[in-house]
């Protein structure tokens, strides 16, 4: 009698993918804490399945390519983020936090798209029919082409799509859907990356553009394999605080446009709202005269953004003086402390200092340099900076202030928002044109900038 094959079980890491033969606590590959989960696989040995097509290579310069134009979903600061618009067959991630929006916004997309004449299916696994329409009223997001379904079967969704042709297709999200031959659960490794794969399939063979939403994870991470990022030809981060309303998405990746533009959305009863000017927004409840309150343009891609940077200073109680940073990061914000006590003379170190970027902004560029240690001195000498000036450099170890680029685009925007005054290095002064209301003043050190301003 033939020996009946049973079937083999294996321990594979839900943040890496990694496989282990027996269940351990920590993953041997990633390091990650109780992330194995048990799966069964097949002890039989895979055949080799002869294709009965092959596909015959051509050469790169034959392939004719025509131009098309990018798909304009009637969201722009979307459309920006993306390169223009969506390219036909594309496949796009879209993650961010619990609630910061994501859902709202792709039910914003495919609204817009469905009212200029495109068909479109919203794909939902995780609400019914009835609550997408009553989120869908209250959003006002509607349209005659704009189909909503609650499905999480990956041949069912795939059914569906080959029976009617869409022009958009929104999965929320990825980690829902399952493949009923995969004996893992929902929102496994295995079962992502084999929805994704076919995903991509789909988009590629059909040019049908995809919306993928995905979970993250407690350290922000998207959730699932790091190989569907791979597959993906663009991923987007949803960022922004609950407690603000402002909206950031950016992308991370993009094969077909830039990843250093950013779109803002201010969140209201009514969904989100686009930002065109965002520095208008964030500098829209500054106080006339205030110490620590300094304002630097910072660039987003080929978008100058003027953002207020407040500091503050004050005694420690601890033995160890607090350092509380938001929207700054931690080891930029010690470095410039450090040049100061060192090349200003200014006692920091026993001081609890905290600093923030007003609106939840995030900022990583040095060019703000200059404006941390302003809004730092401003609030230890408890001076205020003129209202009207605003500050742009980088800031060096020896405490002299280094170019940044763009320059001319940061002081063009500080002057269409009313201010009258400019910082900037002196080794950037001679590639600067003159702008009318503006007066800029060079600077090359940090200690030259500090008696200017003070």
């Amino acid at each position: 009698m033939q020996k009946q094959k049973r079937d083999k079980f294996i321990f594979r890491c839900q943040s890496c993918g990694g496989q282990a033969p027996k269940w351990m606590g920590k993953c041997p590959d990633c390091g990650a804490w109780d992330t194995l989960v048990e799966e069964r696989i097949s002890s039989g040995v895979l055949k080799k399945k002869k294709s009965s097509f092959l596909p015959e290579p051509v050469l790169l310069d034959s392939v004719e390519v025509q131009e098309t134009d990018r798909i304009k979903t009637g969201v722009g600061e979307f459309d920006r983020v993306l390169g223009g618009g969506i390219v036909d067959g594309t496949l796009i991630l879209i993650g961010g936090d619990p609630g910061i929006g994501k859902s709202t916004l792709m039910l914003q997309v495919l609204s817009s798209l469905s009212k200029a004449g495109k068909k479109c299916l919203y794909v939902s696994g995780e609400e019914s029919v009835r609550q997408l329409s009553m989120r869908g009223k209250r959003l006002n997001s509607h349209g005659a082409s704009m189909f909503v379904v609650s499905e999480t079967d990956l041949d069912s969704i795939l059914a569906m799509v080959e029976l009617t042709k869409y022009d958009a297709l929104v999965i929320d999200s990825i980690q829902t859907v399952f493949h009923p031959d995969v004996s893992s659960t929902p929102g496994s490794v295995t079962q992502i990356r084999e929805a994704a794969m076919q995903f991509m399939k789909l988009a590629k063979t059909t040019g049908l553009p995809i919306f993928l939403v995905g979970h993250v994870t407690k350290v922000g991470a998207i959730a699932g394999p790091r190989i569907m990022e791979h597959m993906v030809d663009t991923v987007l981060y949803f960022e922004g605080d609950k407690s603000h309303v402002f909206r950031i998405l950016r992308a991370v990746k993009n094969r077909f446009g830039s990843t250093n533009e950013i779109g803002v959305f201010e969140m209201n009863e009514k969904g989100l709202t686009e930002v065109p000017n965002p520095s208008a927004v964030f500098l829209a409840e500054r106080s006339s005269v205030s110490p620590g309150s300094v304002v630097t343009s910072c660039m987003e891609g080929t978008r100058p953004i003027l953002v207020e940077i407040q500091g503050l200073v004050s005694s420690s109680g601890l033995g160890t003086p607090r350092r509380t940073i938001l929207g700054l990061d931690n080891h930029r914000v010690a470095l410039i402390v450090a040049v100061m006590e060192k090349r200003l003379g200014m006692n920091l170190s026993g001081l609890d200092i905290f600093m923030n970027v007003i609106g939840g902004v995030k900022i990583v560029e040095p060019a703000v340099d200059l404006a941390i240690a302003a809004a730092l001195a401003s609030t230890f000498l408890d001076k205020p900076v003129d209202k009207g000036t605003t500050l742009i450099g980088e800031i060096g170890l020896t405490g002299e202030i280094r170019a940044v680029g763009h320059v001319q685009a940061r002081i063009k925007e500080a002057a269409k928002m009313g201010f009258t005054k400019c910082l900037v290095p002196s080794s950037t002064i001679k590639q600067l044109s003159k702008i009318k209301g503006m007066t800029i003043e060079s600077v090359s050190f940090l200690k030259d900038a500090m008696e200017v301003l003070f």
